[in-house]
């Protein structure tokens, strides 16, 4: 179907700006294609849609680059009249892939990790800024201690990854190359199946953990009226929601898991001599959901008295008036490393972006108990770290991060993997389903122009009935007539909608629907497409413009 001269312009007016204002060498990159090096993780290959790049490859040399002016203006017309089929072919024939370009503890360093993290109040302003890059439609950040993961929903596959890979390089300072060598790519079911796995616990360094759950839950609260959060990427989020919950209740994934707190308490106790286990003094910087957590698996391990060290002492009461079986004493942020000297295990778990704990910091500090041997641990379990890694080369301190939790949950591994199995069951059922709903989303364009040209008809037939009545007419026949006619249209349109929708609900299968709806939009000449492509690209051209 043919796009119109004007909207084809413009899109090539853009096209042509952005290749005329790129350096050289990218400019090479763009038109003839980077060669592809995939990350780690699973990938999925698909062809690069077309655009200004490809038809500056498929057409002859001189012809398309002799159309270009110094202004970066396209004057070729057969270059344009590709352009306009390359445009329409990478809108409308290929779908909006849903991609997910991530870094998790299984394929990155918490080096790297801790400089790609973003918080969560600045979710919102992640989302905005992907969703400006000219290739990005909607977006979600999904960023905790093990993992930084952009969710997006992407006009063109290729364009999308480099747009939001040179996006998170931009924002962490890290190079694309090292970048590429630590992500991980997946494309639409893959993408669904991975946040899927994530949401009911399959993916997390602890089997079943219940955390991540109540994170997938805060993407959704977050992205909540922000216009990046669209239909396809906030439906995607509440589908995890369901699954996370349908699996822990209808497996054993849960029982007896252990969270990221109890598995920093399980290996701080794994390296203290076991004499030492109920004299050991525990101190904890931070009393938020994840310093909660440490504190009731210390006490539930037998600890009697527990310092804790938070900005404000609300939460410390709140988690005092909790745990009555052990002896919670608050501290200020001020008397931190005075609490820190007093303390043989120091747990940290605080929304810091900087370190809290430096060399310059623990060198003077009096060594610890000589019942744990004099080695003051630190355990941290924050992204980005709160305690730096120089703390290491003391030789009266050790520090654990998160990486090296992995100790501790490597134990029963086989029961581990059988409780993933009956999971993956469900993760599969579920992927279906959602795909089946965003499959049946194609067809809502359709379903909205077969509507409006029914309500049209439906219109002009009424006033011209209503006009052959005259004006004396009374309101209430108006209306019967008004009703009359609406019940008609209605009755009218109920077949060719049901055999315009498929959810998976009944026998009725996705090539049955789309067939319905081609020829639907062949015998009423709703044009669905152009008007699919139309909004796309002047969406696009009008972000750019603000």
């Amino acid at each position: 179907m043919a796009v119109s001269t004007s909207l084809a312009a413009t899109f090539a007016l853009e096209s042509a700006v952005q290749l005329s204002t790129t350096p050289a060498a990218a400019r090479r990159s763009m038109v003839c294609g980077p060669s592809r090096r995939s990350g780690c993780g699973r990938v999925v290959t698909r062809p690069r849609g077309g655009g200004l790049a490809s038809v500056l490859c498929e057409v002859g040399s001189g012809e398309a680059v002799k159309g270009m002016n110094e202004n970066g203006r396209v004057s070729s017309l057969s270059a344009l009249e590709q352009l306009k089929t390359s445009a329409a072919d990478r809108y409308t024939k290929e779908k909006s892939s849903i991609l997910v370009i991530g870094l998790s503890i299984h394929t990155t360093p918490v080096e790297m990790r801790e400089k790609l993290a973003i918080p969560e109040a600045e979710w919102p302003r992640a989302i905005e800024e992907l969703c400006n890059l000219n290739h990005i439609e909607e977006a979600a950040v999904l960023s905790t201690c093990n993992r930084m993961e952009i969710y997006v929903v992407a006009l063109s596959q290729h364009r999308g990854v480099k747009e939001v890979t040179d996006w998170m390089s931009k924002t962490s300072g890290i190079p694309v190359a090292e970048l590429c060598e630590h992500r991980f790519l997946l494309y639409n079911k893959d993408a669904t199946q991975h946040l899927l796995e994530v949401s009911a616990g399959l993916d997390s360094l602890v089997l079943g953990e219940g955390q991540i759950l109540a994170q997938v839950k805060q993407v959704v609260r977050i992205g909540q009226g922000v216009v990046g959060f669209g239909r396809n990427i906030s439906g995607l989020f509440q589908h995890a929601i369901t699954v996370g919950k349908r699996v822990r209740s209808e497996t054993s994934i849960a029982a007896g898991a252990v969270s990221v707190s109890s598995a920093a308490v399980e290996l701080a106790l794994l390296k203290l001599p076991e004499s030492s286990h109920s004299a050991a003094r525990m101190l904890v910087i931070g009393a938020g959901k994840m310093g909660k957590l440490v504190i009731k698996h210390l006490i539930s391990k037998g600890c009697t008295k527990v310092v804790v060290v938070n900005r404000s002492e609300e939460k410390v009461a709140a988690i005092r008036e909790e745990m009555k079986d052990a002896e919670i004493i608050y501290k200020p942020l001020t008397e931190m490393f005075v609490s820190a000297a007093e303390a043989d295990v120091v747990f940290t778990s605080t929304a810091s972006e900087s370190a809290l704990f430096l060399k310059e910091h623990v060198e003077n500090l009096p060594p610890a108990s000589p019942e744990v041997g004099g080695l003051r641990l630190f355990v941290d379990i924050s992204v980005p770290r709160n305690v730096g890694s120089c703390v290491d080369e003391l030789e009266t301190s050790k520090v654990y991060n998160v990486d090296d939790l992995k100790e501790v949950v490597a134990a029963n591994k086989e029961e581990r993997l059988r409780k993933a199995m009956e999971a993956q069951v469900i993760i599969g059922e579920e992927t279906k389903q959602f795909e089946a709903w965003r499959d049946s989303l194609e067809t809502v364009p359709t379903i909205k122009k077969l509507r409006a040209y029914a309500e049209r008809i439906r219109v002009a037939e009424l006033e011209k009935c209503l006009s052959k009545l005259g004006d004396d007419i009374p309101k209430k026949s108006k209306k019967a007539v008004d009703d009359l006619s609406r019940g008609i249209v209605n009755k009218l349109l109920h077949g060719p909608m049901q055999h315009l929708r498929c959810d998976g609900s009944d026998s009725r299968t996705l090539t049955e629907t789309l067939e319905n709806m081609h020829a639907l939009n062949r015998m009423f000449s709703l044009e669905t497409e152009i008007s699919v492509l139309e909004q796309k690209i002047r969406a696009k051209v009008e972000q750019i413009q603000k």
